[in-house]
C-alpha cells in the first residue's frame, strides 16, 4: 500500500469537520465497540494525522459527549395524534429506545454524563411538551423527569448489571435456597437478553414504563 504523503494528509485534514469526525466515531463504535475507539484509531480511519482531530474536539471525553449527542439527535418523534398523553409519551420513549438500541454503547456514555447535552435537552423538551398538552402540571412534569430517569432516553440504569457476570450455576442456586429462598427462586426462573445491559430487555423496559405512566396519570387526575 503506498504511503500517504504529508501534503495528502494535510489536504485530508483540511476537509475535516466536527460532524465528519463524530460520524466516523459513531460508525467505528457501532462496528467494533467502544473499547476499540481512540483518537489515534479514529484518525487512521479518517486517513488523517491524529492532531487534526484535536482541532475540532479537544479530547476523547469531548468526542464521547458529541457521539452520544449525535445518537440522541437521531430520535425521530412520532407524529402528533389524538391519543392520550400517556400513549404519545410511550411512543416517544419507544422511539428513543429503538434509536439507542442501534448504538448500545451510547447508553454507557449517557449515564456517565453530569450535564445534559443539547440534543438531550431537546428530547426532554419534547417529553415535557407531551405532558403539558395532556393536562399535566409543571410540578408533575418535574417529578416525571426524575421518576423516569434514563428511561426517557430508552434505557434503564439498574442497581446491578446482571449481564456483567454469567448466570449462577444450579449448585449455587441450591446453596441460596435455604438462606435466601426468594433470590434462589428468582435466579432459577429469570434471564435477561436485552441489548442495553442490566435488566433492560424489552419486556422489563415496557413493564416499568407502563407502571410509571399509569402512576403519573393517576397523579394528574
Amino acid at each position: 500500500m503506498p504511503r500517504r504523503s504529508a501534503s495528502g494528509s494535510t489536504r485530508a485534514g483540511s476537509r475535516l469537520s466536527r460532524e465528519t469526525i463524530v460520524s466516523a466515531a459513531v460508525e467505528l463504535a457501532d462496528r467494533e465497540g467502544l473499547n476499540a475507539l481512540s483518537m489515534r484509531r479514529l484518525a487512521q480511519q479518517l486517513g488523517v494525522d491524529a492532531m487534526s482531530t484535536y482541532y475540532h474536539l479537544p479530547d476523547k471525553n469531548a468526542l464521547l459527549t458529541a457521539m452520544a449527542d449525535a445518537v440522541v439527535a437521531e430520535i425521530v418523534p412520532p407524529p402528533p395524534t389524538d391519543a392520550p398523553w400517556t400513549e404519545e409519551l410511550r411512543a416517544l420513549i419507544t422511539a428513543a429506545r429503538s434509536t439507542v438500541s442501534r448504538h448500545p454503547w451510547a447508553a454507557h456514555i449517557l449515564e456517565q454524563r453530569q450535564e445534559p447535552s443539547p440534543a438531550v435537552m431537546l428530547h426532554i423538551e419534547r417529553v415535557l411538551a407531551v405532558m403539558r398538552r395532556g393536562g399535566c402540571s409543571v410540578a408533575l412534569g418535574h417529578h416525571a423527569i426524575h421518576l423516569l430517569g434514563s428511561r426517557i432516553l430508552g434505557f434503564s440504569q439498574d442497581l446491578f448489571d446482571d449481564k456483567a457476570a454469567p448466570a449462577p450455576p444450579p449448585e449455587r442456586i441450591e446453596q441460596w435456597a435455604t438462606a435466601m429462598p426468594h433470590i434462589a427462586e428468582l435466579a432459577a426462573q429469570v434471564s435477561h437478553q436485552g441489548p442495553l445491559g442490566g435488566c433492560d430487555d424489552d419486556e422489563e423496559f415496557a413493564f416499568a414504563l407502563d407502571v410509571l405512566l399509569e402512576g403519573l396519570e393517576r397523579r394528574r387526575t
